[in-house]
């Protein structure tokens, strides 16, 4: 999985970016389905809620 510039591979925001973009490139051109538009929403909520967090301090 490939990572935004400075972000690691554990920050929930760059994870549930990886996977919206995922997600998008798999239905590339087209309108989404009312069933892909649900799971959109739901991964753009995962990402809303992850980049509302305060980053967690290393241990």
């Amino acid at each position: 999985m490939s990572t935004i510039a400075g972000a690691s591979a554990d920050d929930p925001a760059s994870t549930a970016n990886e996977s919206i973009r995922a997600f998008m490139s798999a239905r590339p051109g087209r309108p989404l389905w009312p069933e892909e538009q649900a799971e959109y929403e739901r991964l753009l909520t995962a990402w809303a809620d992850a980049v509302q967090e305060p980053a967690s301090e290393p241990a």
